[in-house]
């Protein structure tokens, strides 16, 4: 049994059944959706190799779930720019940026909610006097792309574009300093999205 406070293992089998080893009963991935909205913690282990394949589930579940219905969440250009970002030299910092962007809303969504209920009981002239709850959400994805863009400056060592280069980098040999260019102008192009999407 695991201690009080640790996540609960859910061991998938040969066969894709789950097994719930806190409650001993089988689970569906519908069950493990049900419980990440409650809150509750859990990893999920391959039965026989006990390898962590938590993500690839979590994956699926939002798989099935975007299959549904009136379901979807995920907008087709964020998938885009999503796919994008694989093999790019800005992949590492893109999980954290979307962590970080998700801990944030979670923690407005409270005042989100509030803020919908208020304008739900206004008339259309009310409406425009007071901060509507997507004015608030456009706030909040304008300060994640601010934040981005630090995280951006934080892992890249180069001067933005337009900047006079320093003398270190006038003696670097031709072939590297091609390279450092060829960088460069991505990750320039790369910030004229970002200003775009915040400016949009």
């Amino acid at each position: 049994m695991p201690a009080k406070n640790d996540p609960v293992v859910i061991k998938k089998y040969a066969n894709r059944r789950l097994y719930n080893t806190g409650t001993s009963t089988y689970v569906t991935l519908e069950d493990l959706a049900e419980m990440v909205k409650k809150g509750e913690d859990f990893t999920v282990q391959d039965a026989k190799t006990g390898e962590d394949i938590t993500h690839p589930v979590l994956t699926q579940i939002i798989f099935e779930l975007e299959n549904k219905d009136g379901q979807n969440m995920l907008p087709v250009s964020f998938l885009r720019q999503l796919i994008a970002f694989y093999g790019d030299q800005m992949q590492m910092v893109v999980p954290s940026f979307l962590e970080q962007s998700m801990i944030a809303f979670a923690k407005e969504q409270e005042r989100f909610r509030e803020q919908m209920k208020e304008a739900m009981g206004k008339s259309p002239m009310e409406m425009m006097k007071i901060t509507t709850p997507m004015k608030a959400i456009e706030e909040q994805a304008r300060r994640n792309i601010e934040l981005f863009q630090n995280a951006m400056r934080m892992f890249t060592p180069f001067p933005p574009p337009g900047a006079q280069p320093t003398a270190e980098e006038d003696e670097q040999p031709a072939e590297k300093s091609d390279d450092l260019q060829d960088l460069k102008e991505q990750i320039a192009a790369m910030q004229r999205k970002l200003d775009a999407m915040g400016k949009g």
